[in-house]
C-alpha cells in the first residue's frame, strides 16, 4: 500500500452505508496496485493525506506512557511477591486500610483511558493482595476487626467516608474488566450487605427506607455507642491520647440511625447493574435515593443529617435536622461536615439510570439555600456558610476555600451540577478559571476551554500532568512515601472523557504529609537519613533497601500499549 494509503473515510449517506463501503474497499485495493482512483458514491469524504501528530496527540501518549512506568516504579518500591505493602494494616480514620488503595485509585483510570496492560495487571496484583492482607490483620481490642479489618473482603462496619475513599478503584476497575466474573460475584456480595441479601448483614431497613447506623458493612451495622478506639483504633506509640486527632470522638458516639454519608453504598449497587443488567440494583438505588429526595424537601431543600431509626428526621438529633456525627453541626470537633459526600454520588447515579433531571435539582435546591444564605467578603467574594446550628447558619467562607473537610467538595459538586445540566445560572455559581483552588479541586480552564477561551490549555494540561508524574517519582525515591503516587489522570479524564475527574484528590501524583513518614533508626541528619511510611515494618523484606531498587524481572524499556501503539520517548526523570 502506497504513502497515501486512505486515513480515514467519513459516510456522509445513512442509507446505502454497505455500498460506501464496498466501494471504499475497491478504493483502497486499487490504491494499493498502484492503479487508478474508482468512482465513490455522492457525500463520501476521503483524506488520504498523512498529517504529523498534533502536540496534544503527542502529549497524551506520552502521559500515558509515564503513568505506566510509575505504576512499575511504585511497585517495585512497595509492593512484594504477594502483593502486600510494607505495612501492619491498622484500623481508624487517620490510617486506615482505606489509605492504602486510596494513594493509588486512580491506576485503573490510568489503563481504561488507554494506558499500558501493564497498569491493570499490576493494580489486580495489589488489590487482590490488599484485600489478603488487610483481611488476615487483626485487631483483638475491637469487636468489629477481632477476626479480621476486612471479612469477606470488605470493611466489617465503618463509615462510609473511609469505606467509600477505599473502594474508588474497585468501581473504576470495571472499566477495565466488566466482564470479569471474580469482579461480577464481588459486586454482588458487596451489594448484597445492603439488600438484607446476606444474614449477617442487616444493614437495610426497607419498610423505612433506611441504613440503620453511620457504621455498617459485612458484619452489618453497629447499634451501640462508638468508642474513642472505635473510631480511631487503640493508640499506638506514635498517637497521644490527648491529641485532638483522639480527643475530637470523645462526644461522637452518638452514631445510630441514616446519614447523608450512607449514600454512598448506592454505588455498590449501581455498579452491580452496570456490569449484570440485573434490574434488582437498579430498583434499590431509586427506592434508598427517592427515599432521601423525600426527606430532602420536607427538610426544606436541606440535606438532613440524621434520620433517626423510626425514619424521621433528626430522630436521633432531639429533631434537629442539622444534627449528627460528620453533619451539619457535627460534635466531632464542629468541623467535618460531610453531608455533600455520599448525595452528589447517589443522586448522579439516578439521573444516569432515568435520565429524569429532577435528581440534579436536589443538589442545586442545596446550593440555593447556601447562596440565599451567603454573605460577601471585604474582598467582594462571596462567602457560603458551611455549618447550621441552633442559631442557624454561621461558618461562611468562600467557595474553594480550605479545609476539605467542611463543605470542602462545593467546587466538584457545582461543577457536576452544571455538567449535568449544562444550564447556565449553574455555570455562573463555579469560580473564575483563575480563582486559587485546593489540590483536590477541578481545573476550571479546563471549562474555559470547552467554551473556546483557552485553546491552548491540553496541550498545558497534559504537558503539567507529565511534569506532575516526574516530580511525584523524585518524591516517592526521595521520601519513600506510600502517598507519592505518580501517575496522573485529571487531564486524561477531562481531554478524552469531557468529564469532571470522579476521583477526588488522589487521583493524581501526590505529596507525602507529615503523618505518612518516619526516620529510620539511626538516620544521620536531614541531608542523612531515609524517610519510610510510618507502617514500614522492619522485617518487611523490601525495608533494607532504597524504595527506588527493583527485585524480581527488570521491566522492557519499550511498553506495547493496548491500542497497539508503542511509546519509548517518555521516561521518568
Amino acid at each position: 500500500m502506497t504513502s497515501r494509503t486512505v486515513a480515514l473515510i467519513l459516510v456522509g449517506l445513512a442509507a446505502g452505508s454497505g455500498s460506501v463501503l464496498a466501494a471504499f474497499r475497491d478504493e483502497v485495493s486499487a490504491r494499493s496496485r498502484g492503479e487508478g482512483s474508482v468512482s465513490l458514491p455522492a457525500g463520501t469524504v476521503v483524506i488520504d493525506t498523512p498529517l504529523p501528530a498534533p502536540a496534544w496527540a503527542l502529549a497524551q501518549r506520552a502521559l500515558l506512557e509515564i503513568n505506566a512506568q510509575g505504576v512499575g516504579l511504585y511497585a517495585d518500591a512497595f509492593l512484594d511477591e504477594r502483593g502486600f505493602l510494607p505495612v501492619t494494616p491498622r484500623w481508624g480514620v487517620g490510617d486506615g486500610p482505606d489509605d492504602l488503595m486510596e494513594n493509588i485509585r486512580n491506576w485503573p483510570l490510568a489503563h481504561a483511558l488507554g494506558g499500558p496492560e501493564s497498569i491493570i495487571e499490576t493494580w489486580e496484583k495489589a488489590w487482590e493482595g490488599h484485600l489478603r492482607q488487610v483481611g488476615q490483620a487483626r485487631v483483638p481490642e475491637l469487636e468489629m476487626a477481632r477476626d479480621g479489618i476486612y471479612q469477606r473482603e470488605f470493611m466489617t462496619s465503618y463509615d462510609w467516608e473511609h469505606i467509600g475513599e477505599g473502594l474508588g478503584p474497585f468501581y473504576f476497575h470495571g472499566l477495565s474488566r466488566p466482564n470479569d466474573p471474580v469482579y461480577e460475584e464481588r459486586l454482588r456480595r458487596f451489594a448484597g450487605f445492603y439488600m438484607n441479601e446476606d444474614p449477617a448483614a442487616a444493614n437495610y431497613d426497607p419498610g423505612l427506607r433506611i441504613i440503620r447506623s453511620l457504621f455498617n458493612g459485612s458484619l452489618g451495622p453497629k447499634m451501640t455507642p462508638a468508642t474513642v478506639d472505635d473510631w480511631d483504633g487503640p493508640v499506638g506509640p506514635e498517637v497521644d491520647p490527648a491529641s485532638p486527632r483522639r480527643t475530637r470522638f470523645i462526644e461522637s458516639g452518638n452514631i445510630v440511625g441514616d446519614h447523608p454519608l450512607n449514600l454512598n453504598a448506592t454505588m455498590l449497587a449501581f455498579h452491580a447493574y452496570l456490569v449484570t443488567g440485573d434490574a434488582k440494583y437498579r430498583a434499590w438505588v431509586l427506592q434508598y435515593v427517592d427515599a432521601w429526595r423525600e426527606r430532602i424537601d420536607a427538610a426544606g431543600g436541606n440535606i438532613p443529617s440524621n434520620i433517626g431509626l423510626d425514619g424521621s428526621i433528626g430522630g436521633e438529633w432531639d429533631g434537629k435536622w442539622y444534627g449528627g456525627v460528620f453533619g451539619w453541626n457535627s460534635p466531632d470537633g464542629g468541623e467535618r461536615n460531610y453531608t455533600l459526600r455520599g448525595p452528589p454520588e447517589a443522586f448522579g447515579a439516578a439521573l444516569l439510570l432515568t435520565g429524569d433531571q429532577s435528581y440534579t435539582g436536589v443538589l442545586r435546591r442545596q446550593f440555593d439555600n447556601l447562596f440565599a444564605a451567603s454573605r460577601v467578603g471585604d474582598d467582594g467574594r462571596v462567602l457560603l456558610p458551611r455549618y447550621h446550628g441552633d442559631g442557624g447558619w454561621y461558618g461562611h467562607a468562600p467557595v474553594g476555600d480550605p479545609p476539605s473537610g467542611a463543605l470542602g467538595n462545593h467546587v466538584n459538586v457545582l461543577l457536576d451540577i452544571y455538567m449535568w445540566s449544562q444550564r447556565p445560572e449553574d455555570r455562573e455559581r463555579l469560580p473564575a478559571a483563575e480563582a486559587a483552588r485546593m489540590r483536590h479541586h477541578p481545573d476550571l480552564r479546563w471549562i474555559d476551554f470547552l467554551e473556546g477561551k483557552d485553546p491552548d490549555y491540553p496541550v498545558a494540561a497534559l504537558r503539567n500532568a507529565v511534569d506532575d508524574v516526574r516530580q511525584a517519582a523524585r518524591r516517592l525515591r526521595a521520601s519513600g512515601s506510600l502517598g507519592a503516587n505518580p501517575v496522573s489522570t485529571t487531564a486524561l479524564i477531562n481531554l478524552t472523557l469531557g468529564a469532571n475527574d470522579p476521583g477526588g484528590p488522589r487521583t493524581g501524583p501526590s505529596r507525602p504529609t507529615r503523618r505518612s513518614v518516619i526516620s529510620t533508626p539511626g538516620g544521620g541528619g536531614p541531608g542523612s537519613r531515609r524517610m519510610w511510611p510510618r507502617w514500614w515494618s522492619a522485617s518487611h523484606p523490601r525495608a533494607s533497601r532504597s524504595p527506588s531498587s527493583t527485585s524480581g524481572p527488570s521491566r522492557p524499556a519499550r511498553s506495547r500499549c493496548r491500542r497497539g501503539h508503542t511509546a519509548n520517548t517518555t521516561r521518568l526523570a
